[in-house]
């Protein structure tokens, strides 16, 4: 097909997305403000028969199999250390759990041989000409492509820059959430320990891969906060005022902090958009219909792209056809799957003492844990996936 594809965001969306348009003969480049493929973060896991279908699909269910973490079990302690809350593996880790890092260079080597990358840049200007889209770059030179699709997660350049500003489609949801590495001082297995108080919660955990390492989570309640999303030393004082007075590791752990090379930080938000495209731009993923955590985010937006590109191919390029194919197809979906995020924080950290407990005399119970491992497993897969590869090949 030849048709020139410029995808903003290299996390998974993209790459996912610039996987399946090479192998349908479109042209994608992805553009990525970083100076490099981002390593770190959270495990994510994939439950369901749509995540599993897509990943056996790209030839990925066998690899990710090999690194599957096997899940991450999670105690919540209190003020003295002393459990309250026991959560096994299989709760969190899905059907396959992998560290998010490894997953975002798997999907960057198998998108590679057809894709060009472009790292250290962003978009900063887009156009509608009769035949494409004039892109401006912040650093590079402008270029034109046939199509432009945002895959560069809630706070989306390509939505504020096609569709509006941010805060018309993005919903602070009470809570914000930050990770970063430090040593496994604590020498602690594979999982995750958290101190649980009314409106936060204060975690570690071993790294799967290096057990030298660790990763800290922590999630606090709090209204909309005014900061610099690009300044990690003002990111790093709103945390240490918000666990300040706590005992346990909090501590050490906030001492870690200010040595922290790298920091995750952002609200607990969900984006909602009213159409995923305009003229030639579209959005996938969390740009799309995000939830930043706990909305099964990852496999919604592996799927999501499995779609979009398979739709493109199957309308020859027709990009208005394809676009409205694709929302068709997957919005009723990820909308399912996004809600989930909006109960992440009251289930993390509860805002009241009694919310706490109450929380943990549920979790505590086996059955109740089976039913929510059902209940998730069925929503991610409440959508049928053509079998793009197979109609192409009968064509």
């Amino acid at each position: 097909m030849g048709t020139k594809v410029l995808i903003s965001g290299a996390s998974i969306a993209g790459p996912a997305l610039a996987y399946w348009l090479g192998q349908y003969g479109f042209e994608p480049t992805v553009v990525e403000l970083a100076p490099a493929l981002r390593g770190g973060g959270q495990a994510v896991d994939f439950r369901g028969d749509a995540h599993l279908t897509v990943l056996q699909r790209m030839g990925l269910l066998d690899e990710l199999r090999r690194i599957d973490t096997g899940g991450s079990p999670m105690d919540f302690v209190d003020r003295h250390g002393r459990r309250r809350l026991h959560l096994p593996a299989d709760f969190a880790g899905g059907e396959v759990e992998v560290p998010r890092g490894e997953l975002a260079r798997l999907l960057h080597r198998h998108s590679l041989p057809s894709t060009e990358y472009v790292f250290g840049d962003t978009v900063t200007a887009l156009e509608e000409t009769p035949d494409g889209v004039r892109v401006e770059f912040r650093h590079g030179s402008p270029r034109e492509f046939g199509l432009v699709v945002g895959a560069d997660g809630l706070h989306s350049t390509v939505r504020r820059l096609a569709f509006g500003p941010e805060q018309r489609f993005v919903r602070h949801l009470g809570y914000y959430a930050a990770t970063w590495q430090l040593p496994n001082y604590l020498g602690l297995p594979p999982g995750s320990v958290g101190l649980n108080v009314p409106g936060r919660l204060a975690a570690v955990g071993a790294d799967h891969r290096d057990r030298t390492r660790a990763g800290a989570f922590f999630l606090f309640a709090s209204p909309e906060l005014p900061y610099d999303r690009h300044d990690q030393e003002q990111q790093k004082a709103l945390l240490a005022d918000a666990f300040a007075g706590l005992g346990w590791e909090v501590p050490r752990l906030l001492e870690s902090l200010r040595e922290a090379p790298e920091l995750y930080f952002d609200s607990i938000s969900r984006a909602d958009v009213p159409a995923w495209s305009a003229g030639r731009i579209a959005l996938v993923g969390d740009a799309a219909c995000g939830a930043t955590i706990g909305g099964m985010g990852t496999g919604t937006a592996m799927v999501a792209a499995y779609v979009l590109a398979g739709e493109l191919a199957r309308a020859r390029g027709d990009h208005r056809t394809a676009f409205a194919r694709y929302e068709d197809a997957v919005r009723g979906y990820a909308e399912g799957c996004q809600r989930g995020g909006d109960r992440t924080g009251p289930f993390l950290a509860p805002g009241t003492a009694a919310g706490l407990r109450l929380r943990d005399k549920l979790l505590g119970r086996r059955w109740v844990l089976n039913r929510m491992l059902e209940l998730g497993r069925k929503v991610s897969s409440t959508i049928a996936l053509p079998d793009y590869q197979t109609e192409f090949a009968t064509r």
